[in-house]
């Protein structure tokens, strides 16, 4: 018996019609799960054909909670068996954000990532991307929280999986499922121009990130070889062409480097290369991989001094703070060797 995905929503409501089940079951059952996150036993307790249908892709292999903050990463696994990273963040403030993996690895490769080092094993489903949420939401109910926030900036490049991204904000924006508003989602990439107006004209109210880290072509080239490909001033002119479309900010995520880009004059070169366009500037804290040991963060004072120049010069920056440091937080760290000897074993 084939069954039927409960993320399917045009094949749920046929399998309504043929078997002919009260709409209002099935209006319930995605209420609960989609909306409330429910324990899967609550929210099909009053379904009467809870037998054919599928509730999740992907199986929790394991959850690693940090000692320090309020960061939790939860390790899944596919049916094929690779593993993949959704991470839990508590912010202090209230709020609570889930950073979504798109890929099983990444083609991207960049310099200071350990899903880069990694490759790409493939793409996710937008089932399996979606099942992330519901699983981390469900977690989240049990502890009294709601989910609040969702930043794909877990694994992979999200427009190296274009078709399945979509696919999945359409799911988790749908009246009939999760409708999460799309100003409380937000899509990171290293830069792919095109797909980056494609997005905004189909999800306009979806925030938009770009991870820029520097503005000297060479040193951008050095951290991320996708760089070579689509130039800074080509990104300069996507960003503007997104400004028209969006009429709100996009993210621009800055990594800070020791000795790399955090120096005065990268400093005004960023502030030069931003000038007139509407952005919010993200310093990120560098957490250290054991693959690039010739990469280190720039120090408290040293980001402090970085910011402190982009905001005179009248840049809306925000310095942020690293969380689950203790659980391995850089992406990919705990599942790339493991994936690695799996994509292994499956091509012997």
């Amino acid at each position: 018996m084939t069954r039927v995905s409960i993320f399917d929503t045009p094949g749920l409501e046929q399998l309504q019609r043929d078997l002919r089940i009260d709409p209002h079951c099935v209006r319930k059952l995605r209420t609960s799960m989609f909306k409330h996150f429910k324990s899967d036993e609550f929210a099909l307790a009053e379904f009467p054909i809870s037998e054919q249908l599928a509730l999740h892709p992907l199986t929790l292999d394991s959850r690693h909670d940090s000692q320090v903050d309020g960061a939790s990463k939860l390790l899944f696994r596919t049916a094929t068996g690779m593993l993949i990273e959704s991470v839990i963040l508590r912010i202090t403030t209230g709020r609570t954000t889930l950073c979504v993996s798109s890929q099983v690895g990444c083609a991207a490769a960049c310099e200071f990532c350990a899903t880069g080092k990694m490759g790409i094993a493939r793409d996710l489903t937008a089932e399996e991307i979606c099942d992330q949420v519901l699983q981390a939401g469900q977690l989240l109910a049990k502890e009294g929280r709601t989910l609040r926030n969702i930043v794909f900036m877990g694994m992979g490049e999200p427009f190296h999986n274009e078709e399945q991204l979509y696919a999945a904000l359409d799911i988790l924006t749908a009246p009939q499922t999760f409708h999460f508003s799309p100003t409380k989602i937000l899509v990171s990439t290293v830069g792919v121009p095109e797909a980056m107006l494609r997005c905004v004209r189909r999800f306009p109210q979806v925030n938009l990130a770009l991870s820029l880290h520097s503005v000297s072509q060479e040193t951008r080239e050095q951290l991320i070889p996708l760089a070579k490909r689509f130039p800074l001033d080509q990104l300069q002119s996507t960003l503007r062409q997104a400004n028209s479309l969006q009429r709100k900010p996009v993210m621009i995520e800055y990594l800070m480097l020791a000795g790399v880009n955090d120096s005065v004059v990268a400093a005004q070169e960023l502030v030069d290369w931003l000038a007139g366009l509407n952005v919010h500037v993200n310093l990120i804290p560098y957490n250290s991989i054991e693959d690039a040991p010739h990469l280190t963060g720039t120090d408290r004072p040293g980001r402090d001094a970085f910011a402190s120049l982009l905001k005179q010069a009248g840049v809306p920056t925000t310095i942020r703070y690293s969380l689950g440091a203790d659980i391995a937080a850089a992406c990919g760290q705990l599942v790339r060797k493991e994936n690695r000897a799996q994509a292994l074993a499956q091509s012997s």
